[in-house]
């Protein structure tokens, strides 16, 4: 299982120097299988430079799953150029976000005066697929959901292939309870030796003391549910939009001192732009 990411920026992209290292692009992840299945994990702005990549490579065959559908995970649907050609066929989960379809959602995103373009005007063969939903097979890939702790809900996904795990839970807060969400130790379970975990990591400790239940973790209750759950390595994500990359490779220097300090193995980093990782 290869996994690269294409945008680990939370709530809007940014651009500028003083961002170079991580990137301004927000969510968008791309997993491929052994077999050679693509599989998506959201379509914020990094989907952009996603399907230019997938175009060169002549790969015309895409499965697309949601975590949810607040903006910065959805806004770079509009410009996934792969659905602008006939050959290419795209199966998207087909599901309900607050009481909202998967093709509704991406219709309004798509939609005068939003978008000279709607969903209807792409020549892409795009399947909305209701069996991408709970537990469910991607070729070799066995894919489990889970719940966020998220304002207005949303899903966390674990990713199995020749007993490698890749899970990812990005918009998850682990210090209060949403009411769509669950609970600490639910997450504890289902990331329990994880190979890979992304996870979300917004706020510092000090920041998280003015926006709690605002849907986002501190870094402090991320590495506890890592180091607890027995992770082999921790990818911190969501960056905040204001996180320059001189304060994320402080942070991650803090948090590997802490790690050492108390003997733990755990390997931790900043998910970046275009890092790439095989299971």
């Amino acid at each position: 299982m290869e996994i690269k990411c294409w945008g680990s920026r939370g709530s809007i992209p940014v651009s500028g120097n003083q961002y170079l290292k991580y990137g301004g692009d927000t969510t968008c992840i791309e997993i491929i299988s052994k077999t050679g299945d693509i599989i998506i994990i959201d379509a914020g702005t990094g989907i952009r430079r996603l399907g230019n990549s997938l175009l060169k490579r002549k790969l015309r065959r895409y499965y697309l799953l949601f975590t949810h559908a607040h903006w910065d995970h959805v806004l770079g649907i509009a410009f996934f150029r792969p659905l602008q050609f006939s050959n290419v066929c795209i199966s998207i989960q087909d599901r309900m976000f607050s009481g909202v379809t998967t093709k509704n959602v991406l219709t309004e995103v798509m939609k005068t005066p939003f978008f000279p373009i709607g969903l209807g005007g792409l020549n892409a063969d795009i399947r909305f697929d209701k069996s991408l939903n709970s537990g469910f097979s991607i070729g070799t890939v066995q894919v489990e959901t889970i719940a966020l702790n998220h304002t207005g809900g949303g899903l966390g996904y674990k990713f199995t292939e020749d007993n490698k795990s890749f899970v990812f839970l990005t918009d998850n807060e682990l210090g209060f309870r949403h009411s769509e969400g669950l609970g600490f130790n639910d997450y504890l379970d289902f990331v329990k030796n994880a190979d890979l975990l992304f996870h979300d990591g917004e706020y510092t400790a000090d920041e998280y003391q003015h926006k709690k239940s605002w849907g986002h973790s501190s870094i402090p209750d991320v590495i506890n549910l890592a180091v607890n759950a027995n992770v082999k390595k921790l990818g911190l994500f969501h960056l905040n939009q204001d996180r320059t990359d001189a304060h994320m490779d402080q942070i991650v220097d803090e948090c590997k001192h802490s790690l050492k300090k108390n003997k733990s193995s755990l390997d931790c980093f900043a998910v970046a732009c275009n890092m790439a990782i095989s299971l």
